[in-house]
């Protein structure tokens, strides 16, 4: 059984391969503009930056150097029930530099289409066991973020050789530079 996050709470992954799954509905007829929300996933070592460039993972670099991350590919419009984009994570393969594993959402085009994610809702994280397809833990954003374009919804990080993950759900509005300019 799955265990329901709260904001802040940590919790222990407990399996070497998982498949995140993020989810979210929009207002689209609140910009006249159709959403294209993306998932990227940044792989940091000690000093909370990336290992390399090749470990940001998103739609136009789909698998980190070491195979441990692997995103399955962009969803344009978000429509239809269940998981928006999948990220495979495979932490038998991790770079044994990598500490952390942050997942963020943002807004493609955000600021031409005047979009934030005050105009998004239903957003969740799930982690699932890739072998069975059973979630081990959830966590729905149940903030409003009236002028964020960019949301961490988690981070999943080594701590005395285990992963745990952290439901974070904390947002920013530069959109998906303000998550580079901070994690290169």
């Amino acid at each position: 059984m799955a265990i329901n996050l709260q904001k802040g709470q940590r919790e222990n992954i407990g399996a070497p391969k998982f498949t995140i799954g993020l989810g979210w509905d929009t207002n689209s007829s609140s910009t006249g503009s159709a959403f294209d929300l993306d998932a990227s996933v940044f792989v940091l070592g000690e000093n909370k930056r990336l290992l390399a460039d090749e470990y940001f993972v998103f739609y136009n670099n789909l698998k980190s150097p070491d195979g441990a991350v692997e995103h399955t590919g962009d969803n344009l419009t978000g429509e239809g029930d269940g998981d928006d984009e999948q990220i495979k994570i495979d932490l038998s393969k991790i770079d044994p530099k990598a500490t952390e594993i942050c997942v963020v959402v943002t807004i493609h085009e955000a600021e031409n289409r005047r979009q934030n994610f005050g105009q998004v809702r239903n957003s969740f994280i799930r982690i699932f066991d890739t072998a069975t397809n059973a979630d081990l833990l959830n966590y729905e954003l149940e903030e409003d973020f009236s002028i964020e374009t960019a949301v961490e919804f988690g981070r999943i990080y080594k701590r005395d050789n285990n992963w745990k993950f952290e439901a974070v759900g904390a947002g920013m509005k530069g959109g998906l530079q303000d998550y580079l300019n901070k994690y290169q």
